[in-house]
């Protein structure tokens, strides 16, 4: 792509087994679910809490929500919000929604009044889908957006438990509940709905599926807008990438991860259904990775199960001591995004629990995924360490200079700009940013704001955040790059770097470090400093390190290094 513009270095090195280009199916979301469900009736589509529900069952919830939905007024292109966790429900509202052209955007859970009260007002929806246990947040701003319907639900409605076991598992506070208005509609009682949703076309390139908010790391959130066809071309683009494995009878895909999420909401949920494989959904990350264990073990048997997880994610279960005493052999594949995968957690995962872990990359607007690291090279190629892989298929990458954008730079280390991609993932724009959108989407490339460089044989290297870029004495300083180095230090579980500014050298770097458990107050941050001397150039050597018991972390587990500049900031106002 860079000597050439025709050209396509990584192809070279493409993966065995895997189509360069595919077919995108012309399908509706809502229609991916029904023909799923015609081919395998029986198989499990959902394990959640352990109850099961078939894709014949989940078709009819579908359709019993959507004919409840139609029946309240809501019509194509109105928008609803959810702010459920991974559950049944969450499952049940997206689809159904997608089945009458209705446009979902999906809410955290753990959002505050503010940002709850931006998202239902930007976006425009008419109707919010709340878990119980959450709603108190949006209680004190709901009056104030155009909300008009709203709908209740327990985070147990549809797992068929007894009365007594949920009256009990409320009062020994087993089961999350919380206060909803009296005139809340109840989701399991519009699920009794008779099925008889309406027939809507759906235009799959058009139509808008889902606005997906962005995280708000460049300003307000803004909408992603998603349609149909971004999202199932993911899914059959990851199913390409996964080779046999995406094609396998006995598939299921692991949801730690929050489905509001774009990266679950496409890496398990989309690709579950679009596959006839099962989601093993967790309501919220578990406690302990025990419980992850066991639920691996005992639902896992006799499948193949996929996870998409974060190198936090992957990190606590390397450092989770007893987990040998389950068997985790059905989880052959993993899938690691959201940030870099540091090597020496890579590694530890596979050895430890025989699990290849590829490291791959995306961002919201592109529904996710647009590079991963191959699971099977071709012969005689090796794993290349540290870099985001290869662009999937259907993928085109480039890097252009960060002064303009618009000259590409050449093939090689020296040629870091930025990370510019194309594909039918990639979104339509930005919900009502209209200049937003033109700044980002230029000749249907996607300017993702991330440095990187393509090397000789096409693979793509991230070096950081453009926004993120310390400059020290003249140098320019990737924060991700100190942390990779810091990473491999023995006592280092955790750490982020970023920037403080500085009257004579421009700006200096901070280091923020969470040890091991068994280090705690044993090392000192002159020593840390100390080892990064040793260990690299002076300009990236941090000048002060502060020791924290947890970093701030996303719900998908993403460190927020601005959380932590806001921090410093406020220090020195």
């Amino acid at each position: 792509m860079t000597k050439d513009l025709g050209d396509r270095p990584w192809y070279g090195d493409w993966p065995q087994g895997v189509p360069k280009t595919i077919d995108i199916p012309e399908v509706g979301l809502g229609d991916l679910l029904r023909q799923t469900a015609e081919r395998y009736p029986e198989r499990r589509a959902i394990v959640f809490l352990d109850s099961v529900v078939t894709y014949r069952q989940l078709d009819e919830y579908v359709d019993r929500f959507a004919t409840a939905l139609h029946n309240l007024g809501l019509k194509k292109g109105d928008v609803v919000a959810m702010m459920l966790p991974n559950s049944h429900q969450f499952v049940i509202n997206f689809f159904a929604c997608q089945r009458l052209g209705l446009t979902v955007t999906s809410i955290n859970p753990t959002y505050k009044p503010l940002e709850i009260k931006h998202q239902l007002n930007d976006s425009g929806a008419k109707a919010l889908i709340c878990l119980d246990s959450v709603f108190e947040a949006p209680a004190k701003i709901l009056h104030e957006t155009g909300v008009k319907h709203l709908i209740g639900t327990n985070v147990v409605d549809v797992c068929r438990f007894s009365p007594i076991k949920v009256m009990l598992g409320k009062l020994l506070k087993k089961i999350p509940t919380g206060q909803m208005p009296a005139n809340t509609l109840q989701f399991k009682a519009l699920l009794k709905a008779q099925p008889n949703p309406p027939q809507v076309t759906i235009d799959p390139e058009n139509d808008l599926a889902v606005l997906q908010y962005t995280g708000g790391t460049t300003g307000t959130p803004k909408g992603a807008m998603l349609t149909a066809r971004n999202l199932v071309a993911n899914a059959v683009q990851l199913k390409a990438w996964l080779g046999e494995q995406g094609s396998a009878d006995n598939l299921g895909f692991v949801g730690i991860l929050p489905l509001f999420h774009v990266f679950a909401m496409t890496c398990c949920m989309t690709i579950a259904v679009g596959t006839g494989a099962f989601q093993l959904l967790f309501p919220r990350p578990p406690e302990t990775m025990h419980e992850w264990a066991a639920e691996i073990e005992k639902w896992g048997k006799g499948y193949q199960l996929v996870m998409a997880g974060v190198a936090v994610l992957y990190n606590k279960i390397n450092n989770t001591p007893g987990l040998e005493k389950y068997d985790i052999s059905p989880l052959v594949r993993g899938l690691s995004g959201a940030g870099p995968l540091p090597r020496d957690v890579q590694m530890t995962f596979e050895k430890k629990f025989q699990c290849q872990i590829v490291e791959g990359y995306g961002l919201s607007e592109s529904s996710p995924v647009t590079h991963a690291n191959p699971f099977v090279l071709p012969q005689g190629s090796e794993r290349v360490m540290g870099s985001i892989g290869l662009p999937i298929c259907n993928t085109d990458c480039k890097i252009m200079d960060l002064e303009t954008g618009d000259t590409q730079m050449p093939l090689g280390s020296e040629g870091v700009g930025e990370l510019c991609v194309k594909g039918p993932q990639v979104m339509k724009g930005y919900f009502n940013r209209p200049e937003e959108t033109a700044r980002t989407l230029r000749d249907g490339w996607l300017y993702t704001g991330d440095i990187a460089y393509l090397d000789e044989r096409g693979w793509t290297f991230i070096m950081d955040r453009a926004k993120d870029l310390v400059k020290h004495k003249g140098f320019s300083v990737f924060p991700k790059e100190v942390e990779d180095y810091m990473f491999s230090h023995p006592q280092i579980l955790e750490v982020a770097v970023i920037g403080l500014p500085h009257p004579k050298v421009g700006e200096i770097l901070k280091a923020f470090v969470v040890l091991k458990p068994e280090y705690k107050g044993q090392v000192s941050e002159d020593e840390i400093i100390a080892w990064c001397k040793e260990n690299m150039t002076h300009y990236k050597v941090p000048s002060i390190v502060e020791f924290r018991e947890e970093l701030p972390k996303t719900m998908v587990g993403k460190v927020l290094r601005r959380v932590l500049k806001e921090e410093e900031n406020k220090k020195t106002a």
